[in-house]
């Protein structure tokens, strides 16, 4: 079951002043979306069980709304809650369109620094950076009009896979980072099938949390070409200037949309195998693999 992410958009249309011989497409119309009631339940992703409102789900900092008119891009604007205000707050959009029926697209995404999408059109959308994050999406056709408001509702799915590492040893002072290898899926996506348009794999390098001597834990995510894919991860363990002190290969690796792979298993330590690991044959609210 895909995880939702639910909002109610209201769009309200104010009266125009626009001359019958005039194309429809210079007749612009205030609208303003209103991403209001912005529950996450993240029972089938994580260990939290609670519905949690948008302002307070940290894995949703940014929002991109945009409206096309078949490819051809309308309006487009992006919120960043940590910029959000009692003037502008976050989940609040207003533009004024044309009249005309277009395609709505609402993207939900853990902007960082130096993380962030790009949305290219309805059907492409791309992370230009080494860390794709958590992403929720949702297109809608909608038709704007002069006449009335216009109430639409939508639901945004969560979009993405998610990979956790656990390791069984300890981190030695040496290891700083840690790169994850994969050889299927990408970051880039189709907005309005949720899946990834590219299936070349990639790689993404993570900053090591835990202090030396104790077990760490760290998360990427990816997307995925179908609802289910198998794959290679390489891990890397690496030092401060990025070069390599350990490396396992863990293979077969099942991945699945809006679920967790969980692997567990030593990867600081050198001359230990990854080449079988424990798989549970049923989809869980997290896959456990030990290697």
């Amino acid at each position: 079951m895909f995880k939702k992410l639910s909002f109610f958009a209201l769009v309200a249309l104010a009266a125009v002043s626009c001359n019958n011989k005039e194309s429809r497409m210079v007749c612009f119309v205030p609208v303003t979306v209103h991403v209001n009631d912005f529950l996450v339940t993240v029972d089938t992703f994580s260990d939290t069980k609670a519905a949690q409102a948008a302002a307070d789900y940290t894995g949703v900092k940014a929002i991109v709304l945009a409206f096309y008119d078949g490819e051809t891009e309308i309006y487009k604007s992006e919120q960043v809650k940590s910029l959000s205000t009692e003037q502008n707050p976050f989940g609040e959009f207003t533009c004024s369109l044309p009249l005309g029926t277009y395609t709505m697209v609402v993207l939900g995404y853990g902007k960082n620094m130096e993380d962030e999408i790009t949305l290219i059109s309805p059907t492409l959308a791309t992370y230009d950076c080494p860390h794709p994050r958590e992403t929720f999406a949702a297109t809608k056709t909608v038709t704007i009009s002069g006449t009335s408001a216009n109430n639409l509702e939508a639901t945004l799915s969560r979009i993405v896979s998610k990979l956790q590492v656990a390791s069984s040893d300890p981190r030695p002072s040496s290891a700083a980072k840690i790169r994850y290898t994969f050889t299927a899926g990408g970051k880039s996506f189709n907005p309005t099938t949720g899946l990834a348009t590219v299936n070349d794999g990639f790689s993404n390098t993570v900053g090591i949390s835990a202090v030396p001597g104790t077990t760490s834990s760290s998360v990427c995510y990816l997307f995925l070409t179908s609802q289910e894919a198998t794959m290679d991860v390489t891990i890397e363990v690496l030092d401060e200037s990025e070069n390599v002190i350990n490396r396992k290969v863990v293979t077969s690796v099942p991945f699945k949309l809006n679920r967790c792979t969980r692997l567990t298993g030593s990867i600081y330590s050198a001359g230990t195998s990854a080449s079988s690991f424990l798989l549970e044959p049923e989809w869980l609210e997290t896959q456990e693999i030990n290697f």
